[in-house]
């Protein structure tokens, strides 16, 4: 996001800003009518209304599904054999012959992963976004679907860099010529959100600006309400893609990227994190010219890994920088359970040293620390070789859906990673399409995985894809298993437990206080229960109880909860016991 801008820019002269008032853009600059070379120009309209936005959305939404009908009949695809489906293929072909006329031939003409696409980008950002983030599930969607998606336009229009100027002082208060020295009128970058410009501070810092287009808050405010209620109607026709949850899970991704404060503090955290390593670098954040929707941010002047420099590096830079990526990675994985959540080879820059850039920090993933060890766990047993042990962690990270067939998804996965070692290395395939192939697994039993566990595939195939740049034919798993390795170890060193304990500190304190009580009050519960000889089941209920008391505790102590309420649940079952034993 913050790399040079083409080199087809490079005669437009760039454009000094005097304080106190920016002057305007020159004529060789913009063209005609303000415009930029290589952009289309967003129009200066408000976004539309809630009402008229629905209206809009529902036009697709019919066209898509009529255009789906017309491609599923005019691709011949029969529902079945027999007299019943005939009759059902010629009423589709039927049906589909009396909407052709009013549908755009031009999409509806095309396979229907290509016009889910350009409905996407016609509707406009937020929809491109949500097609963004869709080509993500693979492990829902089906491929054909994914695959197109990640087609979506990524260079879209901007605004004249007056108007761009206005809003930078309209956000931030202050005017432009009093931050700085030089903005350039051509932009960087232009995504489905923001606008980007490289600039120069009056302190002589070379920086980027990243502004949020004018409307957007309000169209995705608009279009989060409509998105949701078409969430839940297709949840009721489409329930095994879970609509409702894909829905859901973009629109809480994209209202958090709208405010580029958000990205401020990531890429404070993300150095924060990485302060002991040097050679992994995060563009530094100037405060005092930021705002909600404006971001300064240093400017690192880099290249991307697939750049022509790439070919100029030494072995040795190559083998460091294939290192700092692995380390990179499982550290923002598997340690902080903080990681960069749109991870591509466009947000990496090669530095100069070598060193490794992050970039474009907008969209961040979070693990808790359960899910953060159980997800270490599956990754470290995966890269080690032990099938059935990454086959139960990645079950236990699934959540069961109705109909859930746990045992038979564990079976499935750990025959796909008994074949995998039996080939003797991980060099000849990718370690992330493997995890990829073992998670579409879930849905066909019912299992669906949290967004986090496709978030951290694409990272792991983004470090794959540059590892194979700077190093072809590079084995994933050997690199990531010494790093895999440090952080295991130091999940069970004497220092991270104590810690542990130490934030479990009140939890503890307060078990511990209240553990005689129980103790006592489940006792006399006991004794109370077994004066009573009339009853013949008095007995029975009091070692139930019991049993039910350890058998909990052991659950507890399973799935490594709190280790003072399944002891107290231990506690009463042994007493109940022995209780039972004396009487």
């Amino acid at each position: 996001m913050v790399e040079p801008r083409p080199a087809a820019a490079e005669h437009v002269p760039a454009l000094p800003v005097p304080a106190p008032v920016p002057a305007p853009v020159p004529p060789e600059a913009s063209g005609p009518a303000g415009a930029i070379p290589g952009f289309e120009m967003l129009p200066d309209v408000p976004p539309q209304g809630l009402v008229r936005r629905f209206i809009t959305t529902q036009r697709h939404l019919i066209a898509l599904a009529f255009g789906a009908l017309v491609a599923h009949a005019r691709e011949g695809q029969a529902f079945g054999s027999g007299r019943r489906f005939r009759l059902l293929f010629w009423l589709e072909r039927l049906l589909a012959a009396l909407v052709r006329p009013f549908l755009d031939k031009q999409i509806a003409g095309r396979p229907f992963p290509v016009q889910l696409r350009r409905r996407l980008e016609i509707l406009g950002p937020t929809y491109i976004k949500l097609g963004q983030v869709l080509a993500l599930r693979q492990d829902i969607l089906p491929a054909s679907i994914t695959d197109e998606l990640k087609n979506l336009l990524d260079r879209l229009p901007v605004v004249p860099f007056e108007r761009y100027l206005r809003m930078i002082e309209a956000d931030v208060g202050r005017p432009v010529g009093d931050m700085y020295s030089w903005v350039d009128p051509i932009p960087t970058g232009s995504a489905s959100i923001a606008q980007i410009h490289r600039a120069t501070t009056h302190e002589g810092d070379s920086v980027i600006i990243k502004v949020v287009k004018p409307g957007i808050r309000e169209t995705l405010t608009r279009d989060a309400v409509l998105l949701r209620l078409l969430g839940a109607m297709l949840q009721l026709f489409l329930p095994r893609y879970r609509p409702s949850q894909l829905i859901r899970e973009f629109v809480e991704y994209t209202r958090r990227e709208v405010d580029l404060r958000r990205e401020a503090d990531n890429a404070e955290s993300f150095a924060a994190n990485f302060h002991d390593l040097p050679g992994v670098v995060f563009p530094k954040i100037y405060r005092q010219y930021s705002s909600r929707g404006v971001l300064c941010m240093e400017f690192l002047a880099g290249y991307k890994p697939g750049a022509p420099e790439t070919q100029t590096l030494s072995d040795e830079d190559r083998d460091r920088l294939v290192d700092l990526g692995a380390a990179s990675i499982i550290r923002m994985l598997f340690k902080d359970g903080f990681f960069h959540a749109d991870l591509h080879p466009g947000n990496l820059l090669i530095l100069p040293g070598p060193r490794l850039g992050f970039i474009d920090l907008g969209m961040v993933g979070r693990f808790e620390s359960d899910l953060r060890r159980t997800f270490l766990y599956y990754y470290y047993t995966l890269v080690m070789g032990d099938a059935e042990g990454a086959a139960r962690y990645l079950a236990a990270i699934a959540i069961p859906g109705p109909g859930a067939d746990v045992n038979g998804f564990r079976r499935e996965v750990t025959e796909i990673l008994l074949r995998f070692n039996r080939a003797g290395s991980f060099r000849d395939f990718s370690l992330a399409q493997l995890i990829m192939r073992s998670v579409n697994l879930g849905a066909q039993h019912r299992l669906y995985f949290p967004v986090e566990m496709v978030l951290m595939v694409k990272a792991l195939v983004t470090f794959e894809g540059v590892g194979q740049i700077l190093k072809p034919g590079l084995d994933v798993a050997a690199v990531s298993r010494a790093h895999a390795n440090t952080i295991f170890r130091n999940q069970f060193s004497p220092q991270n437990l104590i810690q542990q304990v130490m934030r479990a500190g009140p939890d503890l304190l307060e078990a511990v206080a209240k553990a005689p009580s129980l103790i006592t009050e489940g006792l006399r519960l006991l004794e109370q229960a077994t004066r009573r000889p009339e009853n013949p089941l008095a007995g029975l209920r009091g070692t139930l109880f019991g049993g039910f008391c350890m058998v909990a505790g052991a659950i507890l102590a399973g799935a490594h909860g709190p280790w003072p309420v399944w002891a107290v649940l231990f506690a009463v079952g042994i007493g109940a016991a022995l209780h039972r034993s004396r009487s």
